[in-house]
Formats: structure tokens, sequence, C-alpha cells
């Protein structure tokens, strides 16, 4: 069996990045941290357009028709361009929140935190919250992240987005992977051109190792996305089974999604530290993108699925496994 893309899944992919880096380049970027505009909605409707947000919603719905596969490549670029926005509570909408497809409407949801707590970015930004009948109010508190505005809400609780979780997850898990892989290309560019006694750094067997590690991260969390994803996509075109199949395949697909959020936030965090290690101060400056990253790491391990969360999943799947099916 093949694993790797199709052309149709490259073409795709690099359609996606060619977009994002006509309108989001590093200028963009830059401007959208320097004016606290986390939100553009020209740049919304075009990926709209695009279909981003319809993706997997069926043709005779107005979709794409495509599905996970598909997805997590697209939110790959998009996580390595730092595009910010409620990318994947919009694309969840798709079909369920009118303007959420075509891009027309922005949709945040109660996503952060273990199992959806108070706090919700993007309120400020958004037409409609997926779950919640309408927009609750919400008292601004500071976020890690300058293009990630969080509110925690104050009135009602947080709408349940359990049906979402998991495919919200993979999706995050896709836009940290992305990241990840970015952050490795910066470092082993300014490792090829900053010198240091004669030589490029990148010459120095501490920042090879450092180098290698990012490499190995990243090519293991997407590795894990991707087979996630395949396994999401064929358990929902095997639909029909018994009910004891299903339940053991929605299992095992839980688990591989959960293995692929905790490996993307690990390979997102720490390849963003060892990026501005190998940056050295400058890497520690306002105007170096690294710290960017890491910022957007940071609150993306805390969406759909929290490291605690994954490691229960994975933990009651390798039980169910061990014991021949049976969940301790």
């Amino acid at each position: 069996m093949d694993f790797q893309p199709t052309r149709d899944q490259r073409d795709l992919r690099a359609g996606v990045r060619e977009l994002l880096a006509g309108r989001y380049g590093r200028d963009a970027l830059r401007a959208a941290v320097d004016g606290g505009s986390a939100v553009d909605r020209g740049l919304w409707r075009e990926l709209g357009a695009a279909g981003f947000f319809a993706l997997r919603l069926p043709e005779p719905e107005g979709g794409v028709g495509l599905g996970l596969p598909e997805a997590v490549l697209v939110f790959e670029e998009a996580g390595r361009a730092l595009l910010p926005g409620p990318l994947v509570a919009t694309h969840l909408a798709a079909g369920a929140v009118p303007g959420a497809a075509a891009g027309t409407a922005v949709v945040t949801a109660f996503d952060l935190g273990e199992r959806g707590g108070p706090l919700v970015s993007y309120l400020a930004e958004a037409d409609a919250v997926l779950g919640a009948a309408g927009l609750p109010p919400g008292e601004p508190v500071r976020s890690a992240d300058p293009l990630t505005p969080l509110h925690r809400v104050t009135g009602g609780g947080p709408a349940d987005v359990s049906a979402y979780r998991e495919a919200g997850a993979l999706l995050t898990a896709a836009l940290q992977v992305g990241s990840a892989l970015r952050t490795l290309e910066l470092a082993v560019r300014y490792a090829g051109e900053r010198e240091q006694f004669g030589q490029p750094i990148g010459a120095f067997q501490a920042v090879k190792h450092l180098c290698a590690g990012m490499l190995v991260r990243a090519e293991v969390a997407r590795t894990a996305v991707y087979a996630a994803a395949v396994m999401a996509q064929g358990a929902d075109a095997a639909d029909g089974q018994d009910a004891d199949g299903e339940a053991a395949a929605a299992a095992e697909v839980a688990g591989e999604i959960a293995a692929a959020k905790l490996l993307a936030d690990e390979a997102a965090v720490r390849n963003a530290r060892d990026c501005l290690q190998v940056h050295g101060g400058m890497g520690f400056t306002w105007e170096a993108d690294v710290h960017l990253h890491l910022k957007r790491a940071w609150v993306r391990a805390e969406q759909w699925v929290t490291a605690a969360e994954a490691e229960e999943a994975l933990a009651a799947e390798l039980s169910r496994t061990a014991t021949g099916g049976e969940a301790r």
C-alpha cells in the first residue's frame, strides 16, 4: 500500500502554500502583530472561496467533497504560515453555521483546556460559537500569543463540542506540524548564514545535533498526523459494521489521534525552543519570528485535546489492546 501523497494532494498543498505566501507572507504577519489585527476578514473570505473551510463538506452541499487526509495537508500549510484565526472551528462549522463554509462568517469554539473550559479565543472577532445559540458575554484576558486574543466567558456554561473534538484535535495537530517544520527551516537557514570563528555555525556539532533533533521530531509528528487522518477516514468509510466492530474502530482512531496530538504539540514547542537556541540572542528579539511560533504552539497545545487528555486516551487504547479489546 502506498501512503505517499497523491499528485492531486501534492497540488492541493502547493496551491495553498502559494495562496498563503501571496496573501500572508512575513510582511503581513508582522503588520498583524504590530497592528493587533487577529482576523483579516478579506483573507478569510478568500480562504472560503478557495474551499479551505468547505474542504470536507459534501459536494451536493456546496463543498469540495474531500476528506481528512487532504484537510491535514491544508492545515499543515496554514500552520507553517502561522496564519491566525479560529481556522479549525470555522472549518468544523461548515454546513452547520451559515457563512462558515464560504468564509463570510468567523466561528470560534470552546476548545481551550480540558473538555472545553470558560476560555474562548477570538470571541470579539467571531460571528458565532460552535454549538452555542449565540455569542456569550466575556471578559478579555491576557494571551501568550499576540495574535490569539482570549476571553473568559462570564455567562452560562461552555457549549458541548464533543462531537467535533477528535477532528478538531487532528487538525490542530496538523497546524502544529506545519509550525514545527517552519521553525526547522528557519533554524537550518540561520545556521547556514551565521558565521562564527570563520565558518557557519551549522558546521559545529552542537548545532547539527539541535537541527537533527528538530527534523526527527517534525517528521515523526507529521507521519503520526497523516496516519491518524488515513485511519479516521477509513473508519468513516467502513460504517455499517457491527456495534462491537464500530466501537473498537472508534477507540483505535481515538488513540491514533491522541498520539498524533501529543507528538505534534511536542514537536511544535520543542522545535521552536531549539530554533531560539540556534538563533542565540537574536532569537529572543521581538523582530525575529521564532517567538511567535513558540507562543502559538503553547496556545494550540491547550486546544481540543490537552496533553493530559491525550495521554489518558492513549493509555486507554493501549490497555484495551493489551486485554484483547476490553478496556480496564
